[in-house]
């Protein structure tokens, strides 16, 4: 079969997973691409229908070995029907843990047929200057696994005429997922650095700051993405809560080791 266009859909506050995303596309050489960013609040209903001179990739990072809740809110919208996907998910280098096998039950659920999956490594949300965690990744090795793997998938479709004979592809994973209990809190604000530019409010994917005043921030709404703490102009944002405080120091000393992304073509 030939792939005509690849769609690229992903949701990627730090925007490491767009980053593997857009890499296994042009490895797969397409005739042209569509990106859908689910990162930030928009419409997210789609249906491709049965497209299938066209294949989705479709990137989250992980979040406490699962597919972010808001991730996963803005995916439902998503549909298909005989469509193929590739599931990809991007974690910080301690475990993926249930997420690829959760990514690729939704996508299944909503009709679209998964014919390969990845699991690649980016910079850790909570990564920081005194205590970096996967730093700078992905990075050049990363990302020419990504394109390599974006071309072999393309020549085995190359090889078949139609995804629906393919079997489904098996990955990592528990079913019933593992349950997680997000840490609560949200990044502070120093008052002395910020000119109220609303840098923040334009990256956050949850709607949870806003700017009049000062900057101001619903812990309620936060996922801790660190999307603001990352992209501030001013480097005015920072994080002190204590269960993070610790969970940065753990995943430091102990999740330094670098691994590498894996990979799952049939």
């Amino acid at each position: 079969m030939k792939i005509n266009k690849v769609i690229l859909i992903y949701f990627s506050p730090t925007r490491t997973t767009k980053q593997i995303v857009e890499e296994i596309a042009k490895g797969m050489g397409p005739d042209s691409t569509e990106p859908i960013d689910l990162t930030l609040p928009m419409p997210t209903t789609s249906d491709f229908g049965d497209r299938t001179d066209s294949i989705a990739i479709v990137g989250v990072p992980v979040y406490g070995g699962r597919v972010p809740a808001l991730a996963v809110k803005r995916l439902q919208g998503l549909k298909a029907n005989g469509m193929p996907a590739i599931p990809v998910v991007v974690y910080g280098n301690r475990a993926f843990e249930d997420a690829l096998v959760e990514l690729k039950d939704l996508l299944q659920q909503n009709g679209f047929l998964t014919v390969a999956a990845g699991a690649f490594i980016g910079e850790h949300s909570f990564s920081r200057k005194n205590l970096p965690i996967a730093k700078d990744r992905p990075d050049d090795k990363d990302f020419k696994t990504a394109f390599s793997f974006g071309k072999e998938v393309q020549l085995k479709l190359s090889d078949i005429d139609e995804a629906g004979t393919l079997p489904t592809i098996a990955v990592p994973g528990d079913v019933p997922y593992k349950k997680w209990d997000p840490p609560s809190g949200a990044p502070r604000t120093r008052e002395e650095a910020c000119t109220l530019c609303a840098t923040c409010v334009d990256l956050c994917p949850a709607g949870a700051i806003t700017v009049d005043d000062a900057v101001v921030t619903d812990p309620s709404k936060c996922i801790l993405c660190c999307a603001c703490i990352k992209g501030c102009p001013g480097q005015a944002k920072w994080i002190d809560v204590e269960r993070i405080n610790q969970i940065s120091q753990w995943l430091h000393e102990n999740c330094a080791d670098r691994k590498e992304p894996e990979v799952f073509l049939q």
